[in-house]
């Protein structure tokens, strides 16, 4: 998910109790964003083995789906486009293309990992805040189509049947290994931890006698803190949105969000919240609902088991707000202090 940086403030109330499990904070930098994990353990040997290995498996993942690092597994992969060649793939980029495949079918294409081409030209366009040519946008769209990342699963091989495919796994990625990290502390008995990557959050079991972590949700504009907190445990959370990424040319303003189907960045001013039960999932979606508008996105939301969004937008600066129908599933609270 193209995800809105640090934009999910935590607010951390619980601070454990004089008996039971103590609150340890960790914090790193992995996947060229900072990750901070919470959890609850015993004693400090305990905490520190299990984070350690949480964040071991946070790099691990990176080795395999960064499409910056030549060596990587995903860039195995990109060099076989156009080939004609099966390859197989290891079991963790094997779940993150069939997840993706499934949010792709979902929600019409508008999420899409083989926006790659199309998202190295707005890359350049933000730098040079111009308009991809019109040819080469033209180039990069002929190279995009989920339909031309064809899966076997009984082989568990990928195809890239298109020349020139590559796979930008930045709006699904992080959330996989947010979920991976949250299995790893569980593998160590600490089941009551939260793990952020970059504003993407998943959630365990809530903090010792405590109903849930308590979470702000994001708001529209970057330098604004949240007004709206909510309790969760045990699903994930994650914000997508142009407050930190975007560029304007020509009097209008394009997100670092791009429309799969266009190739064109999105320029409706907005940040999109997703709850789901993982977050993986919450991570493809908060992409796709920012694609597809409040309409379509809630619609989608809606059919799906656990979900719930939060959209705000200002496409002609004035602020509109829309709650998906089990939004009102996960209370809003009022943090201690505020």
């Amino acid at each position: 998910m193209s995800s809105l940086s640090l934009a999910i403030l935590l607010a951390l109330t619980a601070a454990g109790t004089e008996t039971g499990p103590k609150r340890f904070e960790f914090t790193g930098i992995e996947m060229a964003v900072p990750v901070r994990i919470v959890l609850y353990a015993e004693n400090d040997a305990a905490a520190k083995s299990a984070s350690a290995a949480a964040l071991a498996r946070i790099r691990e993942l990176n080795a395999v789906m960064s499409d910056y690092d030549p060596t990587s597994e995903v860039r195995r992969l990109l060099a076989t486009s156009g080939s004609g060649q099966s390859v197989k793939v290891g079991k963790d980029l094997w779940r993150v293309l069939l997840r993706s495949k499934e949010l792709s079918e979902e929600s019409g294409g508008a999420f899409d990992v083989t926006i790659g081409p199309v998202v190295r030209l707005w890359r350049r366009a933000r730098r040079q805040e111009e308009i991809p040519a019109p040819d080469r946008l033209a180039e990069a769209r002929a190279a995009v189509g989920y339909q031309a990342m064809e899966l076997d699963k009984p082989a568990q091989t990928v195809r890239l049947t298109r020349p020139g495919m590559w796979i930008d796994l930045g709006g699904i990625a992080k959330g996989y290994a947010i979920d991976a990290a949250l299995q790893i502390l569980a593998t160590h008995g600490i089941r009551s931890a939260l793990v952020d990557a970059g504003g993407d959050i998943g959630l365990g079991d809530p903090p010792p006698n405590r109903p849930g972590w308590v979470i702000g949700v994001a708001a529209l504009e970057r330098d604004a803190k949240p007004s709206l907190f909510l309790s969760l445990s045990n699903v994930a959370i994650a914000t997508s949105g142009d407050s930190w990424q975007f560029v304007e040319i020509g009097g209008k303003r394009y997100s670092h969000l791009v429309d799969p189907r266009t190739g064109i960045g999105l320029t409706d001013h907005s940040s999109v919240t997703v709850i789901a039960r993982d977050a993986m999932t919450a991570d493809g979606l908060a992409s796709a609902v920012s694609v597809l508008g409040p309409e379509a996105g809630l619609k989608l939301i809606d059919g799906m088991d656990r979900a719930a969004t939060f959209i705000v937008r200002a496409p002609e600066g004035s602020v509109e707000t829309y709650r998906s129908a089990r939004w009102k599933d996960y209370p809003e609270v009022k943090p201690e202090g505020l």
